[in-house]
C-alpha cells in the first residue's frame, strides 16, 4: 500500500512528492500526460513572469541565461529535480477514479488500481479550455492553444480575448504576418496584462496593425468567415483561424470522481481546508495543493505560492498516518 497517491505531475505535484518522500512515505505520482505537462502546451519559448529563485523546489537551484526563465528551462530544470530525488512517476497513466475511505484507497487508473492512505491532488486547471459555445467551435480551424506564430503567417486570423495569452499571441502572430483580429468581450485591454506588453498591443491597434473589435462576441464560426455581435449590430469578417484565449477551468468531473465537493460560489472553488492550512478535502484522507484550490479564479495560486502547499499538506498526512491504526 502507497502512503501517498498524487495526481498531477506539474511542480506542485512533484514538490509535494519530495516532500512526501523525505518524510519516509511510500509514494507515487500520475499523471495523464508527460511530466509538466501543462508546460508542454505553452508557447515555445514562452518566458515565465516569475524569476526563477520564485519556481524552484526541493531547494534546488534553478540556474536560467536571462532574468526569467523560458519554458525549455523550466521543462529541463524539474525534470532533473525529478531525476535527483528519484520520484516515483506513473507518466500517461490518467487516474479515472477513487474507492474506499482514508487510510484504505482504492486509485484506479486507465492501466491498474493502486492502494493508498492519502491522495494528493494537483492537477492544475491549464487542460480544459473555457468553450465559448458558439455554433463552429468544434471545426479543426479553431485552437484553444498557442504553441507559436509560424502556422498564421499570411492567413487571416482572429484571437478572442483580452488578456495576457490573447496579448502575446496578437502581437506575436502580428510581427510573422498574420492579418491579426482581436475580439474582446470587454471594453479594453485587460488591466491585468503585464506592463511591458500592454502598451505595446495598444500602439499596434491605434495605429491600425492590429484590428480590435471591443465590447464584441462570436456569434458563430464557418469555414472562411466570423460572425459577431458588435455595438453596432452584426458583422461578419474573412477567417482562416480563430485562436479562442479565454481561459481554462479545473477538471471538475475528476474532482467529482473523486468526491470532491465544489462550492457554491462565482468561481466554483473545490472544498478545502485553506483556513487550517491542511487543505484537507470534505472527504477525508484526500487533499488538494496548488492552482487547483482556487477553481476558476485562476489568478489566486500559481507555482510561485502553490509550491508551499506541499510542505503544509505533508504535514499533515504525517501527523494523521502517526495517529492511524496500523493496516491489516
Amino acid at each position: 500500500m502507497l502512503d501517498v497517491a498524487i495526481i498531477g505531475a506539474g511542480p506542485v505535484g512533484l514538490a509535494a512528492g519530495i516532500e512526501a518522500q523525505r518524510r519516509d512515505l511510500d509514494t507515487r505520482i500520475f499523471d495523464k500526460g508527460a511530466l509538466c505537462n501543462s508546460f508542454i502546451g505553452y508557447p515555445t519559448r514562452m518566458e515565465f513572469f516569475s524569476t526563477p529563485e520564485r519556481l524552484e523546489i526541493g531547494g534546488y537551484p534553478f540556474s536560467t541565461r536571462d532574468y526569467k526563465p523560458l519554458r525549455e528551462e523550466a521543462l529541463d530544470y524539474y525534470r532533473r529535480v525529478a531525476v535527483a530525488e528519484d520520484l516515483t512517476l506513473n507518466l500517461y497513466e490518467a487516474v479515472t477514479g477513487l474507492r474506499g475511505s482514508d487510510n484504505d484507497y482504492l486509485v484506479e487508473t486507465e492501466e491498474d488500481t493502486y492502494t493508498a492512505r492519502k491522495v494528493v491532488v494537483a492537477t492544475g486547471f491549464y487542460d480544459i479550455p473555457n468553450k465559448m459555445g458558439v455554433p463552429g467551435e468544434e471545426l479543426d480551424k479553431v485552437r484553444h492553444y498557442f504553441k507559436e506564430p509560424f502556422p498564421y503567417a499570411l492567413t487571416d486570423l482572429a484571437i478572442v480575448g483580452g488578456g495576457n495569452s490573447a496579448a502575446k499571441a496578437a502581437l506575436a502572430c502580428y510581427r510573422h504576418d498574420a492579418n491579426v483580429t482581436l475580439v474582446v468581450r470587454g471594453d479594453g485591454i485587460d488591466d491585468g496584462v503585464k506592463y511591458w506588453i500592454k502598451p505595446d498591443l495598444e500602439n499596434r491597434i491605434e495605429e491600425g496593425s492590429i484590428d480590435a473589435h471591443f465590447q464584441t462576441t462570436v456569434d458563430a464560426i464557418e469555414e472562411d468567415t466570423l460572425h459577431l455581435d458588435t455595438p453596432d449590430g452584426p458583422a461578419q469578417i474573412e477567417n482562416d483561424f480563430v485562436l479562442a484565449m479565454t481561459g481554462y477551468r479545473p477538471n471538475y468531473d475528476l474532482l467529482d470522481r473523486l468526491g470532491v465537493a465544489i462550492r457554491d460560489d462565482e468561481a466554483r472553488t473545490p472544498v478545502h481546508d485553506v483556513e487550517g492550512e491542511t487543505f484537507e478535502t470534505n472527504r477525508d484522507g484526500i487533499y488538494l495543493a496548488g492552482t487547483i484550490c482556487g477553481g476558476c479564479d485562476t489568478s489566486r495560486w500559481f507555482i510561485e505560492n502553490g509550491r508551499f502547499h506541499a510542505e503544509k499538506v505533508v504535514d499533515h498526512i504525517v501527523s494523521n498516518l502517526e495517529a492511524a491504526p496500523a493496516m491489516a
